[in-house]
């Protein structure tokens, strides 16, 4: 399969070139495009000096519009298959394969923490609401999910072609899955190892995770109850 890895970046000057090297490592044959989400550190000469290819937005779009253009970019180059990575460091490379491999499988393969026991340990607060998404989602969609909020994810052409068309804005990791199983969509969780942040500070404060909180579940009920709606033809 030729396949993208999209990496979203908002000043991760301290992260991105080891996470490249990471990819380069392990999936040699892969292409990486990093957006560059109107960073105001050097993301942006770091990445292109790694390697990577480097879409720049003028301004801070947020992680959804980052990502919309990262999967349009796929959809426009004909790429088979496409992977969501962190520019933090917390996805490891070495889980690429187990991804890419279900992907004949799914639409969608999402790397999940909580399949099986792992090294991974995040905050109470945070793992609750892990927990709290994860079986809403798992409630609307009638499938169970143990991670909805990892951003370590593959999508096949015909997610491609539906993230190019819609990609959800604030938050978008929980309502993009109940976009694609609305569609028919395929999805499969892998179980992988995740690390903490290699450098820089996350952008969700506690304020910002009482309104990720309230947004995301009127926005999933939402979701879960629109009409199938016409968008890019899809293949695969």
């Amino acid at each position: 399969m030729r396949t993208l890895i999209i990496i979203p970046a908002y000043n991760e000057e301290g992260s991105i070139a080891q996470v490249i090297g990471d990819i380069r490592e392990h999936a040699p044959e892969v292409d990486i495009v990093v957006v560059n989400d109107g960073s105001k550190d050097r993301t942006e000469a770091i990445a292109r000096d790694a390697g990577a290819e480097v879409i720049t937005m003028p301004f801070n779009v947020g992680i959804g519009g980052g990502m919309q253009t990262g999967y349009l970019y796929a959809y426009q180059n004909g790429y088979d298959a496409a992977v969501q990575m962190d520019a933090d460091g917390q996805h490891r490379a070495a889980d690429l394969p187990k991804l890419l491999a279900a992907i004949p499988y799914s639409d969608l393969v999402i790397g999940s923490r909580y399949v099986e026991q792992t090294a991974y340990r995040s905050s109470a607060t945070r793992r609750v609401g892990i927990l709290f998404f994860s079986k809403l989602v798992s409630f609307v969609t009638r499938q169970r999910f143990t991670d909805t909020t990892s951003g370590f994810r593959a999508a096949n052409r015909k997610v491609i072609a539906l993230y190019a068309n819609y990609y959800p804005s604030d938050y978008p990791e929980v309502e993009s899955i109940v976009y694609l199983k609305r569609r028919g969509c395929r999805l499969a969780e892998v179980p992988v190892e995740m690390r903490s942040r290699e450098a820089g500070r996350s952008s969700i404060t506690p304020l910002k995770s009482v309104y990720y909180m309230l947004k995301v579940t009127l926005s999933v009920l939402m979701s879960a109850s629109r009409v199938r709606v016409r968008g890019v033809k899809t293949s695969g």
